[in-house]
């Protein structure tokens, strides 16, 4: 960090932050010890209050003005570039949670001779860069990233702070993440696709959190050697930083900012084939809000991965309301209790009632005297939902378990996943959840693996490395549908692959082809969550894109594009 008589001179040049109309820098080296230099730090100023005076004073309320704005910024700035924690913490609304993460910028992150330039604010949210240094032992190396800061007024007092979060250090920290550097806790990884060619992320966008995860998992075995980085290091993570956790809904990798020194990776081969993963790349490309997953229905093995938005892997770690997809699940339960069979006339009025509940169906559409197979192609809500007084609480769940293998939280992908959600529900949300609402939750990983299990008949566990890899056990189903049932079931997804709610999709698609749509709504969204799950031949696939409305139009031909391409 440099001599003494280094960080005197370093306060000597400190200017403080000026946040104007035009952009100004603030430099200093951030990690030396200062001055604070509002009167000894606000920790002062707001110790030396008396509570008879704090109680005196006006609750100040109403928008902030700019000068609070700019004043509160160039508080905060100045005293985190001089090194003052303290006093840049007292600058927030959350003191306590600033002073643990400025003081591990420079003490765990080895950050310094860091220098910030402010931009123009925008109301309340001021822009500011960041230029910096790593230094770990022999190893330095430039640091320049973007971020901001937003000012509110402080509960109680009504005093202009900086909202505290931790994104304002870094825009990659979540809320409980922190910065650090060394030796990295894992060696890198070179992934291969199934082929034996190198997988990158420059190559395949969508690859990024999957090859993070990787590593995450395999770094040690794989046969390499660390490097020194920074990285983020997540929230809840294991004593040896590692924020990822197999089959753990929301976890994820930690992340690399930044290499001081490269490590040696080793190599890790898994099931990807390149062909079909550049044709999810392309499928989901400018769409943020959709994810995408193909499986080899036989044996599981993910043959393509693909998320919009890179920033979180949706594809197997979303956990979203799967809407009529679930209907495939919720089938194969009543033909199994002969509460449905496929030819047979089958209630589809346009309202039912259950548990203080009315459902309906799109449009409040109804179909007089039409079977089981009719509701299920044009996807009737109130079909299945009429058999909810016949049912048990926990038929779902157990089916979803028993059969699909879904709920149980014991895949082991080779990555983190979250393995599906269909709890044990009564009354109304236990009907809910038979159309794909209430508390279920999937992925399109987990919807992709349903149409596998309707095609090979049995679960095939999905995986992205193969279990020879490192000797681990992949999960299964306790039981396997009865072949009436299974025929009964692929029926049903057959006709609505050409006559059904798929069928504009699935246009084209030759062989032995079954689908099913979905939409899903969610609380605050305009339009409903559009899902597609579909089979060809040994290939599985599903498919959602968030408020994409129905997802026939939306999921539907993404899906249908990769199940064309794997020929």
């Amino acid at each position: 960090m440099g001599s003494r008589r280094d960080a005197a001179t370093e306060r000597r040049r400190t200017k403080p932050a000026v946040i104007g109309s035009v952009a100004a820098v603030v430099v200093a080296g951030a990690g030396f010890g200062a001055y604070a230099m509002y009167g000894g730090g606000a920790d002062g100023e707001d110790s030396a209050r008396t509570k008879s005076a704090a109680a005196a004073e006006k609750v100040k309320s109403g928008p902030l003005t700019a000068t609070e704005v700019t004043s509160t910024a160039q508080r905060f700035l100045t005293a985190w570039q001089r090194g003052d924690v303290a006093g840049a913490a007292a600058a927030t609304d959350d003191a306590a949670a600033a002073k643990a993460l400025l003081t591990g910028y420079t003490k765990d992150a080895r950050i310094k001779d860091a220098t910030f330039t402010a931009g123009t604010p925008a109301g309340e949210k001021v822009p500011f860069t960041v230029k910096a240094t790593v230094a770990y032992e022999q190893a330095a190396e430039p640091l320049a990233y973007d971020s901001a800061l937003t000012v509110v007024r402080r509960e109680g007092d009504g005093e202009p702070r900086v909202d505290w979060h931790a994104a304002v250090v870094h825009p990659e920290l979540r809320d409980g993440d922190k910065l650090v550097t060394g030796k990295a806790g894992d060696p890198p990884v070179k992934a291969l696709d199934r082929n034996g060619v190198e997988l990158t992320a420059k190559k395949y966008p969508s690859l990024g959190t999957v090859l993070d995860g990787l590593r995450d998992k395999y770094g040690k075995k794989s046969g390499g050697t660390p490097g020194v980085e920074l990285r983020v290091v997540r929230g809840g993570a294991d004593g040896d930083g590692k924020g990822s956790k197999e089959s753990g809904a929301g976890d994820v990798s930690d992340k690399t900012l930044l290499e001081l020194s490269k490590g040696t990776p080793g190599t890790l081969k898994t099931t990807l084939d390149p062909a079909l993963q550049a044709a999810a790349e392309k499928q989901v490309d400018g769409k943020k809000g959709a994810s995408v997953v193909l499986l080899r229905a036989s044996t599981g093995e993910v043959l393509a991965v693909a998320n919009g938005g890179h920033g979180f892997n949706t594809a197997f770690l979303g956990s979203l309301a799967p809407g009529s997809t679930m209907k495939v699940i919720t089938a194969s339960m009543l033909l199994e209790k002969n509460l449905a069979s496929v030819n047979e006339k089958h209630p589809c009025p346009k309202f039912f009632s259950y548990g203080g509940w009315k459902f309906q169906n799109d449009d409040k559409f109804e179909i007089k005297d039409g079977t089981f197979k009719a509701s299920f192609a044009r996807s009737c809500n109130t079909a299945f939902i009429s058999q909810a007084p016949e049912l048990k609480d926990d038929d779902l769940t157990r089916q979803a378990k028993e059969v699909f293998g879904l709920s149980m939280n014991n895949w082991s992908v080779g990555v983190s996943t979250f393995d599906g959600r269909v709890p044990v529900e009564s009354k109304a949300q236990m009907a809910a959840s038979l159309i794909g609402q209430g508390g279920v939750r999937m992925n399109p990983l987990n919807m992709a693996s349903v149409s596998a299990t309707v095609k090979s008949g049995s679960f095939h566990q999905p995986y992205l490395v193969a279990p020879s890899v490192d000797g681990r056990a992949l999960a299964t189903a306790s039981r396997t549908m009865s072949g009436q049932t299974l025929g009964a079931l692929r029926e049903l997804m057959s006709y609505t692959a050409a006559y059904g709610t798929a069928a504009e999709a699935m246009a084209g698609l030759s062989g032995d082809v079954g689908a099913k749509t979905g939409s899903a709504e969610v609380d605050g969204q305009e339009k409903p969550n559009g899902w597609f799950t579909a089979y060809r031949g040994d290939l599985a696939a599903a498919g959602v894109v968030q408020q994409g409305g129905h997802g026939g139009d939306t999921a539907g031909p993404m899906v249908a594009a990769l199940l064309k391409a794997g020929g």
